[in-house]
């Protein structure tokens, strides 16, 4: 198997993507630690192997610091480190002092920085790699969790600045995901009909499965992606259609010759992909 006798820690690993991502490596082979404030309702398990479970709040540096150490000394190794943790409440930025969005803008940026330090002497002994779970909620306005997109999105740069100066000994890669159907999807698209009707604003028709964001991501941490660092890899499905294309009066078929929708694309109007979510939730600190 891809990941066989490595060791990996998955931050917010007991739930939707962060889950997804451990039975990916379990799959794959690795070792896996999953961290998270709470323990998960059931033990996270794949092909009859389980992930070990620690307590851990990464708002706490000096927590984090022990609980990578431990890890290490358990293990003997380290050799990815995947920064899930995070989310967010919807919450307009008018609606909460500066203080209250900050604390979002640590959970999703800071704690993951405070992780990969500590993480990285392990990770540069085993030359091991990172890999940033990130969202398009960073490169594409984000109404209502304005905080988390600002922290994604600093969070995809962070990532290419560490993939520079941890070179050669330690790759750093983003995991850019769209919108996930997770356990928790219903909070935020609603019953069957909600999800799908969610879905079907995506190119490829669908929500991605938990499953398909760990597989990206052990990819990224295998010997497969071992001229890779610094990347950012977009899972989104293809993204958003953009509005305007419904929005238009123009006959489709009157357009299709004239190259109009070229024309539209040089004057700024082609706008931005993005999951279409008020927030990446799915994601446990």
């Amino acid at each position: 198997m891809e990941l066989d006798g490595r060791v990996a820690v998955v931050t917010g690993g007991t739930r939707g993507v962060g889950a997804g991502v451990a039975r990916s490596f379990l799959t794959a082979g690795a070792r896996v630690v999953v961290c998270a404030r709470r323990p998960p309702d059931r033990p996270v398990t794949a092909d009859g192997r389980t992930a070990s479970f620690t307590a851990l709040d990464l708002r706490d540096p000096d927590a984090v610091g022990k609980f990578f150490e431990t890890v290490a000394n358990r293990y003997g190794r380290l050799d990815c480190l995947v920064n899930n943790a995070g989310g967010t409440p919807y919450r307009l930025l008018d609606e909460a002092a500066a203080q209250r969005h900050a604390r979002v803008v640590e959970l999703n940026l800071l704690a993951p920085l405070t992780a990969s330090l500590a993480a990285y002497p392990w990770l540069r002994r085993a030359r091991g790699s990172v890999v940033m779970i990130g969202s398009v909620s960073g490169t594409r306005p984000s109404p209502g969790t304005a905080a988390y997109g600002a922290a994604k999105a600093g969070l995809e740069h962070l990532a290419r600045s560490m993939a520079v100066e941890w070179a050669p000994e330690v790759r750093v890669n983003s995991l850019v995901l769209g919108m996930v159907r997770t356990e928790l999807a219903h909070l935020h698209y609603g019953d069957a009909a909600g999800v799908a009707a969610v879905g079907a604003t995506v190119p490829l028709g669908r929500l991605a499965e938990p499953s398909e964001a760990g597989a990206a991501a052990v990819f990224l941490a295998s010997d497969r992606a071992g001229y890779v660092s610094g990347a950012s890899l977009l899972v989104h499905g293809g993204g958003e259609r953009p509005a305007f294309l419904a929005a238009a009066t123009a006959d489709r078929a009157d357009r299709a010759g004239t190259g109009a929708t070229d024309r539209a694309g040089t004057d700024g109007t082609d706008g931005t992909s993005g999951d279409g979510a008020g927030a990446s939730g799915e994601e446990e600190g």
